[in-house]
């Protein structure tokens, strides 16, 4: 390209960042990927093989086909696997939607949160 010979310019910066930003998100959708076909439980060992092959060979065609094809999977299993992480953590914790409530209504009765914070912040517990 002509301007490579012009040294270092505001242009070649900003393209260069352009390019560095490009492969982060290149990267980023490749671990995306590749984490989201590990976990999965639902195809076989082969079928993954065969995903692995086809974002070695073609990396770009394989990603962009698997987000396409697999996109709202992707989205559905992620949510699944936070939701399961949310349950799990308040099954350690001890976390009760019972207990929250007593909490309010102890800080509703103290005066720190109006009835109008206690309305919205109940309503978040319950859902």
């Amino acid at each position: 390209m002509f301007f490579l010979h012009e040294g270092f310019t505001y242009r070649n910066f900003l393209l260069d960042v352009l390019a560095i930003f490009v492969f982060i998100v290149w990267f980023w959708l490749l671990v995306t990927v590749a984490s989201d076909l590990f976990r999965r439980h639902d195809i076989s060992g082969w079928t993954k093989a065969i995903w692995v092959i086809a974002a070695i060979v073609f990396p770009y065609f394989a990603v962009l086909a698997y987000l396409i094809f697999q996109g709202k999977g992707m989205a559905e299993r992620n949510a699944q696997q936070s939701q399961q992480a949310r349950d799990e953590l308040r099954r350690i914790v001890g976390f009760s939607a019972a207990d929250e409530i007593d909490k309010l209504d102890r800080l509703k009765k103290a005066g720190s949160i109006s009835d109008a914070e206690f309305t919205r912040l109940r309503a978040r517990l319950v859902q």
